[in-house]
């Protein structure tokens, strides 16, 4: 058992709560390790240099990690009152999702299972 009211517990957690602005997209139709191919060209980078690395990369992740990217800056302009150019890419990673569960027809009556992969994509800035 935890120990404190409920009340107390909640003002805890809320403050050890993050305060980087950030950007998540839950139950986007790409496999985790596609995302990570994406992710790991632009962690680290400041937020132009990122942008520019999604804009001409050549992978379907990259259009929706993207848009993900800009509203994270939107975020931190918005309600944080941050510039966009003193901000980079602190964290940005790929949860697995829920699989959706399809069928192929194969020949002889058989029926072969497909998969397709979901995920949950974060992306978390920082100022420099």
């Amino acid at each position: 058992m935890s120990k404190g009211h409920r009340s107390q517990i909640k003002r805890a957690r809320n403050e050890q709560k993050d305060t980087r602005p950030s950007a998540k997209l839950s139950f986007a139709r790409i496999p985790v390790q596609k995302a990570c191919f994406v992710l790991d060209a632009i962690r680290g980078k400041d937020v132009e240099t990122a942008v520019a690395i999604l804009a001409y990369s050549p992978r379907y992740a990259s259009s929706v990690i993207k848009k993900l990217l800009e509203s994270a800056i939107a975020n931190a302009e918005n309600n944080n009152g941050l510039s966009k150019s003193n901000l980079y890419v602190a964290e940005c990673y790929a949860n697995k999702a829920p699989t959706m569960k399809r069928i192929q027809p194969r020949a002889q009556g058989r029926a072969y299972r497909i998969e397709k992969r979901t995920s949950h994509i974060t992306v978390v800035l920082d100022e420099r």
